[in-house]
């Protein structure tokens, strides 16, 4: 897969994705990753990206020229564009699933008080946003999409179950987990896990990120028919 990211701030995401699994992934040639700073297709002499809205307001607004041909000369058949932008669609693990089949990805970026809409309108194939808040600006959740994505392409994580255990890939929570010592600080690891009885510790794991899912988001369970067992 290769992914561009088109930003103002390219070092905001340079150390993050160049950490642990994603260096790896880029490394292993799993993933090609790109990342650009918008600046680079403005035209004037001070390489501006912002200006003022139409009929006033707070703040700037990123301009369509440099975005336009940013994507544009990246671009190809199978690219698709995204949209970093709090009034986007959520990012799930079913969407970020959908997104890791694909070829391409065109990550923009926006800053200020937003991008010009013409970019929404015209350029952009699906917006996104990480969550009902907003951030300073696009790179950081431009780097969250992109780590959720590449951990799910064939072959980046070390085992191939792990992308399958994670919370929300089953609609739970994931449940707890524990390691050595067996007892810490007079906590002791739940006996079920010790039994080595695989059936019993599949039931309990089960029943925990049922509990976690109800505790922590219960919205999740609406929907679940076993939701109470």
């Amino acid at each position: 897969m290769r992914i561009d990211i088109l930003t103002l701030f390219p070092e905001a995401c340079r150390a993050p994705l160049s950490e642990s699994m994603m260096k790896r992934a880029q490394e292993s040639g799993r993933l090609d990753l790109r990342i650009h700073n918008i600046r680079d297709w403005t035209t004037d002499k001070h390489h501006v990206v912002d200006d003022a809205p139409f009929g006033g307001g707070q703040g700037m607004i990123m301009k369509p020229e440099p975005v336009f041909a940013a994507v544009e000369s990246l671009r190809k058949s199978d690219t698709q564009v995204i949209l970093m932008t709090p009034q986007g669609r959520k990012l799930t693990q079913q969407l970020v699933g959908e997104l890791s089949t694909r070829s391409h990805l065109i990550v923009v970026c926006g800053h200020y008080e937003g991008i010009d809409h013409r970019v929404h309108e015209h350029l952009a194939d699906i917006e996104i946003s990480i969550g009902d808040y907003v951030l300073t600006n696009g790179a950081i959740a431009a780097v969250v999409l992109a780590d959720a994505v590449v951990r799910l392409l064939p072959g980046v994580l070390g085992h191939g179950q792990s992308a399958g255990d994670d919370s929300f890939s089953s609609g739970l929570l994931e449940g707890p987990h524990y390691t050595r010592p067996a007892e810490f600080r007079g906590w002791k690891v739940p006996d079920v896990l010790l039994s080595g009885n695989h059936a019993e510790i599949a039931a309990w794991r089960k029943a925990q990120a049922i509990q976690r899912t109800r505790e922590n988001r219960p919205d999740l369970l609406s929907d679940k028919p076993d939701s109470s067992s």
